[in-house]
């Protein structure tokens, strides 16, 4: 059997119940066809880059899947026909990870880059020099300009 990672996206107007009877009953799919759910993770209500089909938000869910090729495409099939299922994605992969998915992970703000040029891949911008294609700038004439002559 295929290991897939499988997330949907839920309309915002039904309830957390709601989008956990869905997972549910996803999950009896798999398992009927042959198939087991590993981790769930539900990420909650969250904003959408763009409106899909009138709704700003919408829940976010993720479900491991080790099943055969036939039961994600019965899944997938229902999730066409289900009005409250906005979006889904299902991408095979290797291996499963362990521990929480990167969206549940919590990021601390020590660990981003500062905006004070303190970043250990670029390095600030006050140490670059003088650039190369420009040539000495001050030993050329200057014109005077018309409006003050």
């Amino acid at each position: 059997m295929a290991l897939y990672e499988h997330v949907f996206l839920a309309r915002q107007d039904i309830t957390p119940q709601q989008v956990d009877a869905l997972v549910e009953q996803y999950k009896g799919v798999i398992e009927a066809n042959g198939g087991k759910v590993g981790r769930v993770e539900n990420w909650g209500l969250k904003s959408l880059t763009y409106r899909i089909k009138k709704n700003r938000k919408a829940h976010y869910v993720l479900m491991d899947i080790d099943a055969p090729a036939p039961a994600v495409h019965e899944v997938e099939r229902q999730m066409r026909i289900n009005e409250d299922v906005l979006r889904y994605m299902t991408i095979a992969v290797g291996k499963h990870e362990e521990g929480p998915s990167a969206m549940m992970q919590k990021r601390d703000r020590d660990d981003r880059p500062r905006r004070d040029g303190d970043r250990p891949d670029r390095g600030g911008f006050g140490d670059r020099g003088p650039r190369p294609d420009r040539g000495d700038r001050d030993d050329r004439p200057r014109r005077p300009r018309e409006d003050r002559a």
